[in-house]
């Protein structure tokens, strides 16, 4: 059926929202309500996806607002992971005083640009969900009754468990890791962002990368 990846999608934006990571940062940063409402909104779209990929199947309007809406739902990710990333430091800075030493290198004034931007894309993206959850009203959607979804761990720390193989990912981690370590003696480092749309593993990369074992030498 058409657009009929859109619910699992939405449903992993709904936990990245709901991450105690994401929300440790969002507080601290006075952006928690948007967060929250954030959450809140996709937590009621994702209960009318069933109808609505129903009724897309002959509206063409509908199936047009569900490509708009998991793009928005992607954008959503990516504004999540670097709120999530930004967790993610802290702990390993919080963790290890030499690795503190080293991060210390991204300078104040860069994480408060960060901060800033990291923000205002999460308003951004807060307003295209709401844009498109007032669209959605005159659909006429309902909650259907449907299969329970397997629940989705909350994510609470930051450990990427060792006895879990990954695949396809190691050329990516050891590229990723030469760059770090090549510029590890540098006043000021480089940000080595991580993109792709949701569920592609970015989050899984980044802790493969903090993991890593020349990494840990190196510091």
């Amino acid at each position: 059926m058409a657009e009929s990846l859109l619910l699992p999608v939405v449903r992993g934006v709904v936990g990245k929202a709901a991450d105690a990571l994401v929300q440790s940062i969002t507080r601290m940063w006075g952006v928690d309500k948007d967060r929250l409402k954030l959450e809140r909104h996709l937590v009621y779209v994702q209960s009318l996806l069933a109808d609505a990929e129903a009724k897309s199947e002959t509206n063409p309007a509908v199936r047009m607002w569900m490509k708009e809406l998991k793009a928005a739902a992607y954008q959503a990710d990516n504004v999540l992971d670097d709120f999530q990333y930004e967790a993610l430091r802290r702990e390993a800075l919080s963790d290890q005083p030499r690795r503190r030493q080293v991060l210390s290198n991204f300078t104040s004034e860069n994480r408060l640009v960060f901060c800033d931007k990291a923000s205002r894309n999460l308003k951004n993206v807060l307003e295209k969900i709401d844009q498109l959850v007032t669209e959605m009203t005159k659909f006429g959607l309902v909650a259907l009754a449907e299969a329970p979804p397997e629940a989705l761990p909350r994510q609470t720390h930051s450990a990427l468990d060792e006895s879990m193989e990954i695949f396809g990912r190691e050329d990516d981690k050891d590229r990723v890791v030469e760059l770090l370590l090549d510029q590890q003696d540098r006043q000021h480092v480089q940000v080595l962002p991580i993109l792709g749309m949701g569920g592609v593993g970015k989050t899984t990369l980044a802790k493969m990368v903090y993991n890593d074992d020349k990494n840990s030498e190196a510091l």
